[in-house]
C-alpha cells in the first residue's frame, strides 16, 4: 500500500517502521522533529506538509498527541483534507475524545474517503514490537482492507463498532487502569503502614483473584520505587480529561475516575508530571504519611 504516517513521536516512530520494514511505499512530514534517519535511510519519502502526504499517499495514519492536534492535522492549513481525493482513507491512531472523533469522521466521509478510529495499548515497548492492543471503530470492509497493517504493529486488533467506537474503548481502558493503579497503591500502602513486607504481600496477591498485570509490573515499580516513565502522569491526565468530558456530555457520574484525576493533579503539583504513571502512590503516600517499603 501507499501508507502515509504524520506524527513520528515516541510511538509513532517504530510503528512507521514496521509499516516501511514491510515493503510498503511510506510517505512522512517535516513538521516539528527531523525525521528518523532509520525511516530515511529505508527509503521514506519526505514531503513539506500534511496535505502532501495526502495527496502521496493512499492510506493516511495519524499517530499525534491530542484532540486539538488531530483537528488541526486534518482541518489545519496545508492539512490532510486539502489533499484527500476520494477512495483514500484516514486512520487516526491518537487518543483522542468520542465525540470529536465521529465530526472528524464525517467531515473525512463527505469527502468521499473512508475513517477509522484506531487508538493503542501498549506503549513504547508495545510499539517497537509490533505487539500493540489497537482498537478500532469504523466499518467493516473498511477495517478488513486495512487490518494486514494494523498486523504489523499489534498482535490484539478488535474492530469494536462504528467510527469513535475506537476511541471510547481506549478511554475506558484508561478509566481501568487508573483505578487500578490507585487500588494496587492503597493496598501496599496499607500493607506497609500495618507493618507487613509489601513485597511479600504483593507476591502472595499474585496467587489470587487479586491478581493482575497492574499488581505484577506496578506493583513492582510501587514497591522499588522505580518510577522512571513508561506512561507518564500526564499523558494519563490528558485521558482521564476525555473520560470526564466524555461523562459530562453523556450526563454519566465516574466518581472514582475523578478521585484518580485528583491524585494525579497532586503528583503534577509536587513535581510529577513526567514521572511513570504508578506514582499514583506517591499522591496517597503524602496523605498518609508513609512511603510504601519504610519503616
Amino acid at each position: 500500500m501507499k501508507v502515509g504516517f504524520i506524527g513520528l513521536g515516541i510511538m509513532g516512530r517504530p510503528m512507521a517502521g514496521h509499516i516501511l520494514s514491510a515493503g510498503h511505499e511510506l510517505t512522512v512530514v517535516k513538521h516539528r522533529s527531523p525525521i528518523p534517519a532509520e525511516l530515511v535511510d529505508g527509503g521514506a519519502k519526505v514531503v513539506e506538509t500534511r496535505k502532501a502526504v495526502a495527496e502521496a499517499a493512499d492510506v493516511i495514519i495519524l499517530m499525534v498527541p491530542d484532540t486539538p492536534d488531530v483537528e488541526e492535522a486534518l482541518f489545519g492549513a496545508e492539512g490532510v483534507a486539502a489533499g484527500l481525493s476520494a477512495g483514500k482513507t484516514v486512520i487516526d491512531m491518537s487518543s483522542i475524545a468520542p465525540m470529536a472523533t465521529k465530526e472528524f469522521a464525517k467531515r473525512i466521509n463527505e469527502l468521499g474517503c473512508d475513517y477509522l478510529d484506531a487508538p493503542v495499548s501498549g506503549g513504547e515497548v508495545g510499539a517497537k514490537a509490533g505487539t500493540l492492543t489497537i482498537m478500532v471503530g469504523g466499518e467493516t470492509a473498511v477495517f478488513d482492507r486495512i487490518k494486514p497493517l494494523f498486523d504489523l504493529m499489534g498482535k490484539n486488533v478488535t474492530l469494536v463498532g462504528g467510527n469513535g467506537d475506537g476511541q471510547t474503548t481506549k478511554v475506558a481502558n484508561q478509566i481501568i487502569v487508573a483505578l487500578t493503579i490507585e487500588a494496587v497503591g492503597e493496598a501496599l500502602l496499607f500493607a506497609s503502614k500495618a507493618g507487613a513486607d509489601p513485597a511479600k504481600v504483593r507476591q502472595a496477591l499474585m496467587g489470587g483473584f487479586a491478581s493482575s498485570k497492574i499488581l505484577e509490573v506496578h506493583g513492582e515499580r510501587m514497591i522499588k520505587r522505580t518510577f522512571n516513565p513508561g506512561f507518564r502522569i500526564e499523558l494519563h491526565q490528558k485521558d482521564l480529561n476525555l473520560a470526564l468530558q466524555s461523562a459530562r456530555q453523556l450526563k454519566v457520574a465516574l466518581p472514582n475516575t475523578a478521585t484518580c484525576q485528583e491524585l494525579f493533579n497532586t503528583c503534577s503539583a509536587n513535581g510529577g508530571a513526567a514521572w511513570d504513571h504508578s506514582a499514583l502512590v506517591r499522591a496517597l503516600e503524602l496523605m498518609a504519611n508513609h512511603e510504601i517499603g519504610s519503616d
